[in-house]
This record gives structure tokens, sequence and C-alpha cells, in this order.
């Protein structure tokens, strides 16, 4: 039967229920901090009309979209952007063993959600010890209404999440529960001797955890993981359909390469340091509906006016190029992986960044060894 238990045993069977979290997955309800109408891999499930479905759902080891499009009408047929989730049982207990949270420790939560997260936190620390901060006053007072309903009153706040709550501080830990392109001074200010773990990166690559520990008004660390989490809605760029970033009218400029779309696409190193120098552009690869093996890389800038495409072929040596707008975009990649290349082809787990008053700085094997890329100057 669908219940807390059986995801714990679930998570258990995985290996993934360290002991120290295991009361608070079986002692807080998932089916309370969800709404009656989700969505998981693409589907709707309702609680009203098939009950079981949404509770084999909610007590699974599966990420759960509660919101769409910041929770404005849909029109059908229109782009669904998910801005609201129950994330990965899994991949919450990942973070928060890299958090490496301690009893007696103060928690700043930045990005709400649903309050799930937040009442693990204050099942382990206590209520009083958890400030969770979201920019969505909607979500906020739902959270609020999921927590209360479990017996916890954490301290919440409207706010942009960046800003952090001085009110509150100082913080031992920080946790983030959306991707950042870069890590908040105020983050940093706010948590003085503790720890900052937050999915970080730019549209090109944002799967990595920054995991920085802080001293001296200073944070350092490096990254890891492989977290699939929503963007801040600070500057978050377009998303949309393929359609909305290429026009069949568009007429690009012919060109070929030998940089394979397919063997890029497949290697995460290469994609986080070309990530460094195209932080406002995103791929796709499309393959191919006859099981040719054939597929096309799609590389779109944020703001829309710059595409190219990659066409890949098996058994071929060079691949046609076609680019449109402004910006060579494939140009771009392609300069971009010829300096990882130059740098010695390093993996991601030797990139770190710093972060101090100045800003942010990365760095390969060394802070001293700072990351000057085609179009990243620091």
């Amino acid at each position: 039967m669908a219940s807390p238990d059986e995801l714990a045993r679930i998570l258990t069977a995985k290996n993934a229920l360290p002991d120290e979290w295991a009361r608070a997955v079986r002692e807080v309800p998932r089916g309370l901090f969800v709404p009656d109408l989700i969505e998981v891999a693409g589907e709707q499930v309702s609680r009203s009309t098939d009950p079981a479905a949404w509770a084999a759902a909610v007590y699974d080891d599966v990420p759960i979209t509660t919101q769409v499009n910041d929770g404005d009408p849909v029109e059908v047929g229109a782009y669904r952007l998910p801005t609201s989730s129950s994330s990965m049982p899994t991949v919450m207990l990942e973070m928060l063993a890299l958090l490496d949270v301690r009893p007696g420790q103060r928690v700043l939560e930045a990005g709400t959600g649903t309050g799930y997260n937040a009442a693990w936190l204050s099942h382990r620390l206590g209520a009083d010890r958890v400030t969770s901060v979201d920019i969505d006053a909607s979500l906020v007072a739902q959270a609020a209404k999921n927590l209360a309903a479990v017996g916890f009153t954490p301290h919440l706040a409207v706010r942009d999440a960046g800003l952090g709550l001085p009110a509150r501080a100082p913080y031992d830990r920080l946790i983030v529960t959306y991707t950042v392109p870069d890590i908040p001074y105020a983050w940093v200010e706010q948590t003085p001797g503790g720890r900052i773990v937050a999915p970080w990166g730019g549209s090109f690559f944002s799967h990595s955890y920054a995991v920085l520990d802080v001293a001296d008004g200073r944070a350092a660390g490096r990254f890891t993981g492989w977290p699939a989490f929503m963007r801040t809605r600070i500057g978050r760029p377009h998303r949309g359909y393929l359609a909305d970033f290429y026009h069949r009218q568009d007429t690009g400029t012919p060109g070929s390469t030998r940089l394979s779309p397919r063997a890029f696409t497949s290697d995460a190193d290469a994609l986080f340091y070309v990530g460094l120098a195209l932080p406002d552009a995103w791929y796709l690869l499309a393959e191919a509906d006859d099981d040719s093996g054939e597929a096309t890389l799609w590389i779109l800038a944020d703001d829309r006016s710059s595409w190219a495409a990659v066409e890949y072929a098996p058994g071929t040596a060079s691949y046609e190029v076609d680019q449109f707008g402004p910006r060579r975009l494939w140009d771009e990649v392609e300069n971009a992986h010829q300096w990882w290349t130059r740098l010695g082809s390093p993996t991601r787990d030797r990139a770190g960044i710093t972060v101090d008053h100045t800003g942010q700085q990365l760095w390969v094997d060394d802070p001293a060894n700072t990351i000057i890329s085609p179009s990243l100057s620091v």
C-alpha cells in the first residue's frame, strides 16, 4: 500500500536512506505536500479520478510537478513550463548529504516550493531552526498550510531568495532548491563558517551542485552530482517549443564541422566547460524517428535571436552545419571546445568556484589557476 513506509522501503532498497533521515521520511507524509492534480513523467494524475495511481506516484521515488507556468492558466496546446515541484526523494537526500546538516544547526532554504524539504529539516532540527524563503507568495501560503498540517511552523517569508533573509541570520547551512547561474554574496555573508549547496549552471549546462564552505567572508568549493532543477525566476530565459526558437522561413549560413554532435553531447565534462562560454544558449539533440541513428543537434540562444543546427549521420567524419542570426552559435561551441582541449580536457571535478565581495570566480585544480574561456573573463 502506498504510504510513507512504502517510500522508505523503496529508498532503503536503493541504499539511499541514511539513518539520520529515516524517521523524517517515515513520519512526514509526502501526500500532504502535493496537490490533488499532479504531473509525473509528463502525465497528469488526479487524486479525485484515480486515487490509487495518485498515491502510488506520491510515495514513489519520482519527481512530481506541482505547478506550471508560475501558476498562470495554460491554454490548450501552449508550452507547459514546470515552475515548482516535489523533488525526487533520492535527490533530496543527496543534497542533504552534501549539506552535512547537524542537530543544533540553523538552516536557510532558498526556494520553499511545497514545503516538503522544510518539513524534513524541521523534523530533524526543530522548526525554530529552519527558515525558508520563496519569491512566489502563493507557494509560500500553501507551504505554510502543508507544514501546519504536520505540526511544523518554520519561519517562512516571501522574497527573492537570492537576497537571503538577513533578519534571521546567521545560518550554519544554506540549501538552494532551484538552479542559479551564480552564487549571491548575500548567501556568503549570511552563512559565516557554514556551507552552501546549490544547483549551479547557465542555460547550456546546469547539471552540477556547487558545494561551498564559507570562511573569512569567502566561499570556496567544487562541483559534483547530476541534478536537474528548475531555473531561478530572476532573469529566467525564454523556453518553449523548438518552433518558438526556429522558424522555417529562417535562412541560415551553411558550413561543416568535424566535431561529432553525438560524441559532444555525450561528454559531460565537455558540456560543463563549453557551458561556461555559452551561459545564455542551450542545446537539444533531436533524434530521427526512422531508426536511422541520425540526429540534429540544435543550439538555441535564450533570446531567440540565433540558432545553429548540426546534422549527425552514423559513419561520417564531417557534419553539415547551418547557422542563423547575429551570433554564430556553433562557432562559439567549437571555439569553447578547442579552449577546453587546450586546457588538457579537464574533468568537471577539477573545476572549482570561489565567491567573495568582488563576485564569482572559476578555476581549475587551484584557486590561483583562474579560468578564462572565450566568453568568460574573470
